[in-house]
């Protein structure tokens, strides 16, 4: 009996101890190893030194490597007319900006995790992937962010069509093919250009210390993920198949990872009535996320 009763403490002490060891790990890759090494920020040169003109040139791994849609390309051109110094430190609020939405009071449980820091570290995108996740669960145009970045992580849509969310698959698809069309109307040399380098770089090993696991095995693994969530309402296996289905598999790239805190702990409410499916579509009716609606409107009691 007196077992049982310490198992509970004994969970905390091991979390707590793993959170401490977490925080040291970040604290030394931020200003031990960034000291050594030299590359804090790495992938942040990418944003920005990106060329709207010519914005597709070298190859995987490479300092400056811009491999994201002409959309991304777009949003992100004017900034390179800032310092170094200030679109450096704008994006690393970002970045930080979003883990403290994504974690809220446990963030530092978050920035424990060694994969967050280090994509902390070099300033890569993961995160911002994790929030659009989160928030496309709601607002399913959201996935644009992903499909137009990564691409391959989009293999997450499948959360919609195995629980026939069409309306919802619909938007996500629709918003994308929205953006690529007008932006392809303006910069058609940049999406044949970046149409190429995806077919030149695919098949090709990313560099050390990329996992060297092929996409072609790894795709279909985290399809069978998504649909196994779908049927058990386990929305965090969508962030775990996004993470699985990167092009690269970095270390960093799992600090997607970081989703599947809000998409599991948070409350479900009923969706406002204008969102609901009706059941003799024979789909299910929607739930909206409490984490990225904090405050529901409270629904008046019937007698």
């Amino acid at each position: 009996m007196a077992g049982l009763l310490q198992q509970p403490a004994r969970r905390r002490l091991l979390l707590h101890a793993a959170v401490v060891v977490g925080l040291v790990f970040a604290a030394y890759i931020f200003f031990v190893s960034s000291a050594i090494k030299g590359s804090l920020g790495f992938d942040i040169v990418a944003y920005w030194t990106v060329n709207l003109a010519a914005p597709y040139h070298g190859n995987v791994g490479d300092l400056g490597f811009f491999a994201y849609a002409p959309p991304i390309a777009l949003v992100l051109a004017p900034f390179a007319a800032l310092p170094w110094p200030v679109f450096a430190t704008g994006w690393y609020v970002l970045l930080v900006t979003t883990l403290a939405w994504l974690g809220r009071r446990q963030m530092l449980m978050l920035l424990a995790f060694p994969p967050v820091a280090l994509d902390l570290y070099h300033g890569n995108i993961h995160l911002l992937l994790a929030a659009a996740i989160v928030l496309g669960m709601r607002y399913p145009a959201a996935w644009s962010f992903v499909l137009l970045t990564k691409v391959t992580p989009g293999i997450g849509l499948l959360w919609f069509a195995a629980r026939r969310e069409w309306r919802s698959l619909a938007i996500a698809l629709g918003a994308t093919a929205l953006i690529v069309g007008v932006t392809f109307v303006a910069l058609p040399t940049q999406w044949i250009g970046w149409l190429e380098m995806l077919r030149d770089s695919a098949g090709t090993p990313p560099p050390w210390p990329a996992l060297p696991i092929p996409l072609w095995i790894r795709l279909p693994v985290a399809a069978l993920i998504v649909l196994w969530g779908a049927r058990r309402d386990a929305r965090w296996a969508v962030p775990v198949a996004a993470a699985l289905a990167l092009p690269a598999l970095w270390p960093g790239g799992f600090a997607i990872l970081a989703a599947c805190w809000p998409l599991r702990s948070s409350q479900r409410v009923p969706a406002p009535s204008g969102s609901e499916y009706h059941a003799s579509d024979g789909r299910r009716p929607t739930a909206v996320d409490a984490h990225t609606d904090p405050k529901p409107t409270a629904r008046p009691a019937t007698a």
